[in-house]
């Protein structure tokens, strides 16, 4: 179960796109929020205009969080939850990891833009460091995300979990099953994608090509592939339904980054759910392949978990 949650801010606008899903986790989820802001070192001097915003956000989202708190009936409401504004100095990425494993926090909640509005900080900045050193998982939001994605429409709330059938991959389903079942696992629906990636012309086709055409082949190899997909994601499947969460799964065929970024367009999901690592459990999905290219590909937020 989450319990407390980072929120990384630089006072920008653009990194308040968390701000709905902060009041809303918070809220339904029972969080505690730690607000966190890093000042450079060469800002020293800025150090009280820092504390005055964060302080303030803070007051902002503990009143939003009440309020959303306040629409639930009795029985949903467990506790207060409190939101805690911090202001540390160092380097940004370096101090909100210190940050996140000396207090314990169990998440954290972050925009993938910054100050500029131009650079990204998930390419070559702070969230990208904070994705590849994070003990905890990290829920990136972009800005200009879809208004009916938002967290803030629910309890309309649906997760997109691609998984390649490694325990690596799996390591997600932890974590669905847990934001599911933490306020109220019926209103949530969960989709399991399984891409299959078409065969590829090798030196050990030259066998299989006396006998058939490569056409036949790639057919035989595309429903043995999705026979086996499909009889993986039903096991993955009836377990989710075992702990009470609706699922289904679907199957397709093409490059996997390509393809999970065009099905959660066509159908925007409140969440994606993604590993960063695959199948050989080294290489990893984030940079430079699978959940790197979801990552900017799609306008739904992701929640990403390093496996450990």
């Amino acid at each position: 179960m989450y319990k407390d949650m980072l929120v990384p801010l630089d006072g920008s606008e653009l990194a308040e796109v968390v701000f709905p899903y902060a009041k809303e986790l918070a809220g339904r989820l029972d969080l505690n929020v730690v607000l966190l802001n890093v000042c450079r070192p060469q800002e020293s001097q800025l150090l009280p205009m820092h504390r005055a915003y964060v302080e303030r956000v803070a007051e902002l989202v503990l009143h939003q969080s009440e309020e959303v708190q306040g629409k639930l009936d009795t029985q949903q409401r467990r506790k207060n939850i409190e939101v805690r504004a911090e202001v540390v100095t160092g380097p940004p990425a370096e101090e909100i990891l210190r940050y996140a494993d000396k207090n314990n926090c169990d998440l954290i909640l972050i925009a993938t833009h910054g100050r500029s509005g131009i650079s990204r900080w998930a390419m070559g900045s702070v969230a990208d460091e904070v994705l590849r050193e994070s003990k905890v998982p990290v829920w990136l939001v972009r800005a200009g995300i879809p208004q009916e994605i938002v967290y803030d429409k629910w309890p309309k709330r649906t997760m997109l979990v691609p998984l390649d059938g490694s325990q690596l991959g799996e390591s997600v389903l932890a974590h669905v099953e847990a934001l599911a079942k933490q306020r109220g696992a019926e209103l949530v629906d969960v989709v399991l994608l399984r891409v299959c990636q078409p065969p590829v012309t090798s030196a050990d086709y030259s066998e299989a090509e006396t006998r058939l055409s490569w056409e036949k082949h790639v057919e035989q190899e595309q429903a043995t592939a999705k026979r086996a997909s499909e009889h993986y994601l039903s096991k993955v499947e009836q377990k989710l339904k075992g702990a009470g969460i609706r699922a289904q799964s679907v199957v397709l065929t093409g490059m996997p980054a390509d393809v999970i970024i065009d099905y959660a367009n066509k159908n925007p999901f409140n969440l994606i759910v993604m590993s960063t690592h695959g199948y050989s459990g080294v290489g990893r999905w984030y940079f430079g392949s699978i959940a790197n290219k979801v990552l900017h590909g799609s306008s739904s937020p992701i929640f990403l978990v390093r496996p450990h």
